[in-house]
C-alpha cells in the first residue's frame, strides 16, 4: 500500500526506474548526437552536398517541425494508448526512427545526379526528424508524469542527463574510432585518437559533475548554478580560441584538451539542468489553468530546442560557404570517407538505441496524468495559449533556443576543427574557429541574461504542487 505522500503524487522511484527512464535519453542521444556532430560533415565531405544546400535543408526541416511538433503534442495529450499515455511512443515510433536514422547515412545514390542526392537527403532527414519528435515529445512528458516530488525530479533529471552524456560520449569519441575500424584501419597509430579524445571531452565532464548537480544546486541556488557554469563555458571557449590562434595545434594538444574540458564542463551542467525546468512550468500551467497538458508543453519546448538546432544546422553551413570551405582530400582527412563504414557505424548505434528505448518503456509508468475526460478538449491552439499565458514557459523557451543553438553550432563544428584544420585556407580556419568558440560564447552570454528573468524558485514550485494536490483531493 502506498504511503500518504505517494498517494498525493509525490512518488519516490527505485534506481532501476530512474536508470530505465534515463536510458530513453541515452537511446535518443545515440541518434541526436550523431546527427548534430557528424551529419553535416557526412553531407559535405562524404555524400557530396554543398555546404549552403545542407544549411538550407537544415532550415527547411526545422520549419516543418514548427508545424509538426504542435500536432504531436496535441495528439499525445488527447490520447491514452493502452501501452501508456507517453511511454507507448518509445516502442511505436522507435522502430521507424531506427530505420530512417540509418538511411540518413546511406550513400546508395553516390553515382546519381546532384538533384537526386539532394532530394534523398531531404526525404530521409525530414522523416527522421518527424519520428524523433514523435518520441522526444512524449518522452519529455514522462519526466513530469512519474512524480511531483521536486527532489525526485532533480534526481531524475541528473540521471537522465548523465545517461544522455553517456550517449554523447559514445557518439563523440566512438564514431571516429568505429568509422575508422569499419573502413579497415587496423593500426592503432592510424586511428583518429586525437579527434576522438577532443570530441569525447565534450561529454566526459558529465560523469564528474552531473551526479553533483543536486548538491551544487542546494549549495548555491538554481540561478547561481546557471550563472557559474555558463561563465565557465565562456572562459573555456576563450581559452580554446586563444590557444588555437597563437600556438601550434599539434604541439599543444594538451592545452587544447584542457580548454575543451573547461568549456564542456560549463555547457554540460548549465544545459543539462535546464530539463528540470520543464516539469516546473507544467505544474505552473496546471496551477493557473487546471490543465496538466504535458504533451503540449513538451511540444512547445520541442519547437524551441529545434529552433536552436535549426540555427545550429544553418549557421555552420552558411559560415562554411562564406569562408570558402572545401572538403579535404582523402589523404588529408582525419576521418575516413568510406561511405559503407559510416553506414555500418550508424546501423550499430541505431539498433542499440532501439533496444534502450524498449528498456525505458519497460521501467516507466505514468502516475501523474490527466484522465481522458480532462484532456478530450485539448487542441492545437492550447499550445500558443499556454505560451502567451505562462511567462516562465516563455523564459524557458528562449533559453532552449539559445542553449541548443550554442550546442548545435559547436557540435557541428567540432569534426571540422579536428579534421586537419591546418589544411584549410586561413579564411576557412577562422570561420571554423568562430563556429567552435566565438558564436557559441555570444549565445551563452544571451542565455545568461534570459535565465536571469526566470522566477520559479524551488520553494515556489513546492507551494504550487501542494496547492494542486489539495485542490485535486
Amino acid at each position: 500500500m502506498e504511503n500518504n505522500q505517494e498517494s498525493k503524487g509525490f512518488y519516490k522511484l527505485s534506481w532501476l526506474q530512474r536508470i530505465g527512464f534515463g536510458s530513453g535519453d541515452l537511446a535518443q542521444n545515440l541518434i541526436y548526437q550523431t546527427i548534430s556532430m557528424y551529419l553535416l560533415f557526412f553531407y559535405t565531405d562524404i555524400f557530396g552536398l554543398k555546404a549552403g544546400d545542407a544549411a538550407a535543408m537544415f532550415g527547411v526541416v526545422r520549419l516543418i517541425d514548427v508545424l509538426w511538433d504542435p500536432l504531436v503534442g496535441t495528439f499525445v495529450d488527447k490520447h491514452n494508448p493502452k501501452l501508456g499515455k507517453y511511454r507507448s511512443y518509445l516502442v511505436l515510433a522507435g522502430l521507424p526512427l531506427t530505420v530512417l536514422a540509418i538511411l540518413c547515412f546511406w550513400n546508395g545514390f553516390a553515382d546519381a545526379d546532384y538533384t537526386t542526392k539532394l532530394i534523398y537527403a531531404y526525404v530521409t532527414y525530414v522523416g527522421m526528424s518527424m519520428l524523433y519528435t514523435l518520441i522526444n515529445v512524449p518522452y519529455g512528458a514522462l519526466n513530469s508524469s512519474l512524480t511531483r516530488d521536486t527532489d525526485e525530479i532533480t534526481i531524475l533529471t541528473s540521471v537522465r542527463m548523465f545517461m544522455a552524456n553517456v550517449g554523447g560520449l559514445a557518439v563523440s569519441a566512438g564514431i571516429p574510432i568505429l568509422v575508422a575500424v569499419m573502413a579497415g584501419v587496423t593500426e592503432v597509430e592510424n586511428l583518429p585518437i586525437k579527434m576522438a579524445l577532443f570530441m569525447g571531452l565534450g561529454s566526459l565532464p558529465s560523469f564528474i559533475f552531473m551526479p553533483l548537480v543536486p548538491a551544487i544546486k542546494k549549495a548555491v541556488g538554481k540561478k547561481n548554478m546557471f550563472y557559474i557554469f555558463l561563465s565557465v563555458a565562456i572562459i573555456g571557449m576563450a581559452m580554446l580560441y586563444i590557444i588555437t590562434k597563437t600556438m601550434n595545434m599539434e604541439e599543444n594538444m594538451t592545452l587544447i584538451y584542457i580548454a575543451q574540458f573547461v568549456k564542456s564542463t560549463g555547457v554540460i551542467v548549465a544545459t543539462g539542468y535546464m530539463w528540470a525546468l520543464i516539469p516546473e512550468v507544467i505544474s505552473y500551467g496546471e496551477y493557473t489553468t487546471g490543465k496538466r497538458i504535458s504533451g503540449i508543453v513538451n511540444a512547445l519546448t520541442g519547437i524551441f530546442f529545434k529552433a536552436g538546432m535549426a540555427m545550429g544546422g544553418v549557421v555552420p553551413g552558411i559560415v562554411l560557404a562564406i569562408c570558402g570551405y572545401q572538403a579535404a582530400a582523402e589523404e588529408a582527412s582525419t576521418l575516413p570517407k568510406d561511405s559503407d563504414a559510416w553506414f555500418s557505424t550508424m546501423l550499430i548505434y541505431s539498433l542499440i538505441g532501439l533496444a534502450l528505448l524498449i528498456f525505458c518503456f519497460s521501467q516507466c509508468k505514468e502516475r501523474v496524468v490527466m484522465d481522458s475526460k480532462e484532456t478530450e478538449n485539448v487542441k492545437v491552439s492550447d499550445l500558443w495559449t499556454e505560451f502567451f499565458r505562462n511567462r516562465p514557459l516563455r523564459i524557458v523557451a528562449l533559453f532552449f533556443i539559445t542553449a541548443f543553438a550554442m550546442m548545435s553550432v559547436g557540435n557541428a563544428a567540432g569534426a571540422y576543427y579536428m579534421n586537419n584544420l591546418q589544411a584549410q585556407t586561413p579564411e576557412a580556419q577562422e570561420g571554423i574557429l568562430w563556429l567552435v568558440c566565438v558564436i557559441p560564447a555570444i549565445l551563452l552570454g544571451l542565455a545568461m541574461f534570459i535565465i536571469s528573468r526566470y522566477e520559479l524558485t524551488d520553494e515556489k514550485i513546492d507551494e504550487i504542487n501542494k496547492a494542486i494536490e489539495a485542490r485535486n483531493n
